[in-house]
């Protein structure tokens, strides 16, 4: 579903549903001096933080926000504290210029290199973790790189690649897209902001939607999907006779254990550590 409204005066909890995921993709002010991008009202950071986008939050649920690549690192972790969510990944879009090699890219006064990436926040809010809730996530399927072609000069527009990770991820059915664009409409997504331009969002077909029954809202998992699973390292064992390496070969009783970084990205290794113990 897709509704046009003017974000800015839009309440957002008018919408009278709760979303188990919401990617917010504001069109940054950073957009009009490195991108070009002159055909759309352009946000400024204490503008997005308005959003109210706790007032749609489920009890547990992610949101990702896109930040651009200069000060919106910041000012994104501020507005995920905002909103009630506490920040929990970092997906980066490296941008490639296959299409266009040619391209001078406008710099801005105080940087030091040319920003070829964009960053995408995850925040998470309340407890989701990966041994109890294999009904609403799944854990350490994709990674947190995206390497796409950049978008035309002028153009605000982002990788699929995000829907995909996001769906990978999340189980929850009910997805939020702000900012949503014609050109971003999605099976499955409610898009809402100032660039579509039509509308077909009715509140209560939508919840119809999602409340069949207590687990209507999830897509639901099989022991085939479930077999298939990525599964989080086990904890050491203390006493176990051995310390376990964090990279590689440890110590442990087998002497050739893999520790909690060693397997291969896309699997259960070392993009599940460090700040992401925050995702129990």
């Amino acid at each position: 579903m897709y509704l046009h409204c003017d974000l800015e005066h839009f309440e957002i909890r008018d919408l009278n549903a709760k979303f188990d995921v919401i990617l917010v993709e504001p069109p940054l002010e950073e957009y009009q001096r490195t991108a070009g991008v002159t055909n759309m009202k352009c946000w400024t950071w204490e503008q997005i933080m308005k959003l109210e986008i706790e007032e749609v939050a489920a009890q547990r649920s992610f949101v990702f926000l896109w930040c651009g690549s200069s000060d919106g690192l910041d000012q994104g972790r501020k507005c995920l504290r905002k909103w009630g969510f506490r920040r929990c990944e970092d997906i980066c879009w490296i941008k490639t210029n296959i299409n266009n090699p040619n391209h001078s890219k406008n710099l801005e006064s105080k940087q030091v290199f040319q920003r070829t990436k964009e960053h995408c926040l995850m925040g998470i809010k309340g407890t989701v973790r990966r041994s109890t809730d294999g009904d609403f996530i799944h854990a350490n399927v994709d990674i947190d790189l995206i390497i796409a072609e950049e978008p035309e000069y002028g153009s605000t527009e982002k990788p699929a690649e995000i829907f995909h990770i996001i769906e990978h991820f999340c189980l929850g059915r009910r997805r939020l897209h702000v900012f949503g664009r014609d050109s971003s409409i999605r099976p499955g997504w409610l898009a809402i902001g100032p660039e579509l331009t039509n509308d077909n969002f009715n509140s209560e077909t939508y919840n119809s939607y999602f409340n069949k029954n207590a687990n209507d809202y999830l897509t639901g998992c099989t022991e085939r999907i479930e077999a298939l699973r990525p599964k989080s390292p086990p904890p050491k064992i203390k006493g176990s006779g051995g310390t376990m390496g964090r990279g590689g070969s440890g110590g442990g009783a087998s002497g050739n254990g893999r520790g909690r970084g060693g397997s291969s990205r896309g699997g259960m290794g070392g993009r599940a550590r460090g700040h992401r113990g925050r995702l129990c």
